[in-house]
């Protein structure tokens, strides 16, 4: 029971993100309000044949028109997305010894393949009816559509998680960078000194995150990302290039605002060395993170990383160099920072659940507090088949 006399939910939250690197299993219990205690959570990497599959759903899906086209890559994927997503709530619950019958809600986020909320147009890949008859649990899923229908950016969405988490932090106002394939940035601070921003949220895309990179190491390199900055530790950064790409008209356009993941391309570094390459392409990401204070009516206090990128000892240092107050890992108040978005799924699945708003005007820039979401009941409860692909 919360404090406000409200029952706690048991929920499960499932992230695959735009980074493709897995899928993050998170448990928390919450009223979808301040309440929240957070359980375990679980990492399941993609190999290099998920995401290749994934990166050729992702291509198929630029020719699509409407949220429910599944051409033939894409259907194909969708099927394999929700079984490695049924799979990894069974392989979750096993490890951790949690009942399949104390979990109220999944929280299923699904992958991303193609965002273009001007067009008023996201896809996620994943059968949210489809992972209730696996699981045996109610699943809440598709909580970007209807943002975007209503005008909404359609993202991002753990603004309001964020905002639950931090609550008992100090420091005023606060930034929560989320580095995964795209960036964004939650700002926050103390209700009513800013009226012009209700509940004192600001939310958007900053632009690329760790996408460009991982993409350049794969080209250039053979493997997923660049450990720990490395690659781009031993480079320079072409300023002549970075300027260029700054230019893009994303960067001045006010927010709300939201991104593709490949709204941005790694081809402008295609001449260069590994090297050089990987220390423009992250003081990119690392520039533009800092350049989202020109939309923040005030410069944060403190700026918390979480999301692949904070394990990213350049990536980190280029932005602690571009801003003027500390910018730590989000360990270093206590949260985990692999496992913040699918914690967020699961906050977002209760708050659905429970008629609670998950999109703002300061977050995505719909017209009012919108709530969204689609909820699939359980049916028979039978457990996730072992996923065998081979």
């Amino acid at each position: 029971m919360g404090k406000s006399g409200v029952p706690l939910k048991r929920a499960i939250g499932l992230m695959s993100g735009t980074s493709m690197d897995g899928i993050d299993v998170a448990m928390i219990e919450t009223d979808g309000e301040n309440q929240v205690i957070r359980g375990p959570g679980l990492t399941l990497p993609y190999n290099l044949g998920d995401r290749r599959l994934l990166a050729h759903a992702m291509a198929a899906a630029q020719s699509c028109r409407h949220r429910d086209e599944r051409p033939e890559a894409l259907a194909l994927a969708e099927d394999v997305v929700t079984r490695m997503h049924g799979a990894a709530v069974s392989a979750f619950l096993a490890q951790y010894g949690v009942a399949r019958s104390s979990i109220d809600v999944i929280g299923f986020h699904g992958q991303t393949v193609l965002h273009k909320p001007e067009m008023k147009l996201t896809i996620q890949l994943g059968s949210g009816a489809r992972l209730a008859e696996m699981t045996g649990i109610d699943v809440v899923y598709d909580l970007r559509a209807a943002d975007v229908a209503a005008g909404g950016q359609g993202a991002p969405l753990v603004p309001v998680y964020h905002q639950a988490l931090i609550a008992k932090l100090p420091q005023r106002p606060i930034a929560v960078v989320n580095i995964g394939g795209v960036a964004n940035v939650t700002w926050m601070d103390d209700w009513g000194r800013y009226p012009e921003h209700r509940g004192g949220l600001i939310a958007f895309d900053t632009g690329p995150g760790s996408a460009l990179i991982d993409d350049w190491m794969m080209r250039r390199e053979g493997v997923a990302f660049d450990h720990e900055g490395a690659m781009a530790a031993q480079g320079d950064v072409n300023a002549d290039v970075l300027r260029a790409c700054l230019s893009h008209e994303f960067f001045v356009k006010p927010p709300p605002k939201s991104l593709d993941r490949n709204a941005f391309v790694w081809d402008v570094v295609e001449w260069m060395t590994p090297e050089d390459g990987a220390a423009t392409l992250t003081a990119f990401t690392a520039e533009a993170i800092a350049r989202s204070r020109e939309h923040m009516p005030e410069e944060p206090a403190l700026w918390i990383v979480c999301g692949g990128g904070r394990k990213n000892k350049t990536l980190m240092a280029m932005l602690a160099g571009r801003v003027e107050n500390a910018v730590v890992p989000c360990e270093a108040v206590g949260l985990d920072g692999d496992m913040i978005e699918a914690e967020a799924w699961a906050y977002l699945a209760v708050r659905s659940l429970v008629g609670l708003p998950v999109t703002f005007p300061g977050t995505t820039g719909v017209g009012s507090p919108a709530t969204g979401g689609i909820l699939a009941k359980a049916g028979c409860g039978k457990p996730a088949p072992d996923l065998n692909r081979s």
